[in-house]
């Protein structure tokens, strides 16, 4: 009934459609392969992939069968207490696919670009367990933070704040989370973002 509430109005159909084009699968999954072709050509177009496929892509199918045999309310895992199992698989996939990329001397910037998936998981989720923070807006900031570092800073970073603000704006629209935690999650993701490449890059 409140999601049905939230969406009611004109923008109902483009929140939904933000939410769904920009769950934190999909920027996960796209991250480290534009990443890898934008700082090392195709080569590291190819490490990208891989890295997407195993830190982003495992995870990802593993949500999605959990929604498919009725374990998981969506892909968005609206309800809190479904965040813990797939949190801890995303967070397996990720070390073993960063520890994969470190022995195989993988690019630094796609190495660095799955640290940050690390991080992401490191600080957000233990607060997702206690409070619903947003990773729709924590992962699209820290992406952001991450392009910026590979193309020009300013309007990399001033599109990536307009981006993220409609993401905040959608979630609360189809109220699976508060201005607070919409909030919250886009300057967790970021700092996040921002430390691990200040110690890497």
């Amino acid at each position: 009934m409140a999601e049905a509430a939230g969406v009611a109005g004109g923008g109902g159909r483009f929140a939904r459609a933000v939410t769904e084009v920009f769950a934190p699968q999909y920027v996960g999954i796209a991250m480290p392969p534009v990443v890898g072709l934008l700082a090392e050509g195709w080569a590291g177009l190819a490490w990208g992939v891989l890295a997407a496929a195993v830190c982003a892509g495992v995870p990802a199918a593993v949500i999605a069968v959990g929604v498919r045999r009725g374990r998981l309310d969506s892909i968005h895992l609206v309800e809190r207490k479904s965040r813990k199992g797939p949190m801890l698989i995303g967070l397996a996939a990720v070390v073993v696919g960063l520890t994969a990329l470190a022995l195989l001397d993988a690019p630094r910037a796609v190495v660095a670009s799955v640290a940050v998936m690390l991080a992401w998981v490191l600080v957000m989720g233990p607060i997702t367990l206690l409070w619903k923070i947003s990773f729709h807006t924590g992962v699209s900031a820290g992406t952001a933070v991450v392009l910026a570092y590979v193309l020009p800073a300013v309007p990399v970073l001033v599109a990536g704040a307009v981006v993220v603000a409609v993401i905040g704006w959608a979630r609360v629209q189809v109220s699976h989370h508060t201005a607070a935690q919409a909030l919250a999650g886009a300057v967790a993701g970021a700092a996040a973002a921002w430390g691990t490449l200040a110690l890497l890059l």
